[in-house]
């Protein structure tokens, strides 16, 4: 493996899987960094990100050791996730396309609790404004009395079944579960509940000294983000055989959000800040023009391959083009495997050499077969 990877899988790993959470020292001090580009020296060099569209292409994991390995039961080797994803051109970015664009992108390798914290806020707080702004523009259900309903029918009519969640926070005081608060390794303690079986389980872990943690990681083949339950605090290990759904249901009470549908979308997410004030939408000031944070923060923290930006941007960065093109091949758990892009010359050179003289030994026995045959006859 070429140097430049080893460098960069080592970057990568100085990367705490709880390098950032919105409300954590690290994640605020990010998060504010990120607001201040617009008053940066170098806002012109970030700028054209404003045209683009973030593209998930997927996430794999690396198995790790694990230094902070203090007590027997600690895992020793924990799964280091990563996250790839594609920066295109807005106007010719495709949600259906894999790829996402075929030309002018950016190709990009970044911890993946990062990506899916910054991606998820961004995403709902743009969700929620647009439900918002529907429900203030088109449902007209404030003064209905059966306001809750009204707004369920309203979004049910414009297919915006979505928006509900947010009927449920505004009436109900959210569910039982915050995701943000997982999106992130982190413990997670069973809710108590009435049914006997269940109460009685939760006894027999409890003096087992079970405890259990909840966390995003890769699914299928590598094609989406799920939520899943683990018994240790790296979240390597699961609870069972499928991501520890069962377990949290049993436990529970109910379904473990995302453990069924990815946390991170497959459409092209742009990079530009909605303005939604109806006052600004007619002023043509490019200095008001904002990136979102979801693009923000995955684009400084990420390992960058740049080569298709060299008409874009002046000083394309080209440090994980290595390791990102080594990413050939995902198995079904997930599991990247490094396919090298060129041959080894050494072990060419061998298989050469052992090929010629296979088909050099396979003549002579074909020659001493047709001889010792013209001799059999010539007998007869």
């Amino acid at each position: 493996m070429k140097l430049s990877f080893g460098l960069f899988v080592a970057a990568v790993s100085a990367m705490s899987v709880n390098a950032l959470k919105a409300n954590s020292e690290a994640g605020k001090d990010l998060m504010s960094k990120a607001r201040r580009l617009e008053q940066d020296e170098d806002e012109d060099q970030m700028q054209w990100i404003a045209d683009y569209s973030l593209k998930f292409q997927g996430c794999h994991h690396v198995y790790q050791w694990n230094q902070d390995v203090d007590e027997e039961e600690d895992v020793r080797l924990y799964a280091k996730r990563l996250a790839r994803f594609r920066l295109c051109p807005s106007d010719e970015c495709s949600t259906s396309s894999s790829g996402g664009c075929q030309s002018g992108y950016g190709d990009y390798v970044v911890d993946m609790a990062t990506y899916v914290n910054s991606y998820y806020e961004s995403f709902q707080q743009q969700l929620e404004e647009e439900c918002n702004q529907y429900k203030e523009n088109y449902c007209g259900c404030d003064d209905n009395d059966d306001e809750e309903g009204c707004l369920y029918t309203c979004y049910a009519e414009a297919e915006m079944e979505q928006c509900e969640e947010f009927i449920e926070d505004e009436e109900d005081g959210g569910d039982e579960f915050d995701v943000e608060e997982y999106l992130e390794c982190a413990e997670w303690e069973a809710p108590d509940n009435d049914d006997e079986r269940k109460r009685r389980r939760l006894e027999e872990e409890e003096e087992e000294e079970v405890q259990y943690f909840i966390g995003p990681y890769c699914s299928g083949q590598g094609g989406s983000v799920h939520m899943g339950l683990f018994t240790d605090d790296t979240c390597t290990t699961f609870a069972d055989d499928e991501g520890g759904a069962d377990t949290f249901e049993s436990l529970a009470g109910y379904s473990l959000p995302f453990s069924g549908k990815s946390i991170v979308g497959e459409e092209c997410f742009s990079c530009l800040e909605p303005n939604y004030d109806e006052e600004d939408e007619d002023e043509d000031d490019e200095e008001e023009v904002e990136i979102n944070e979801a693009c923000q923060v995955a684009y400084m923290s990420a390992g960058k391959c740049e080569y298709n930006l060299a008409g874009t941007i002046s000083n394309p960065e080209t440090s994980a083009c290595n390791y990102i093109d080594g990413i050939k091949i995902i198995r079904e758990d997930g599991m990247v495997l490094i396919k090298p892009e060129h041959p080894n010359a050494v072990a060419t050179g061998f298989v050469v050499v052992f090929a010629m003289g296979f088909a050099s030994m396979g003549l002579y026995v074909w020659y001493l077969r047709t001889r010792l045959g013209i001799k059999s006859d010539s007998f007869l």
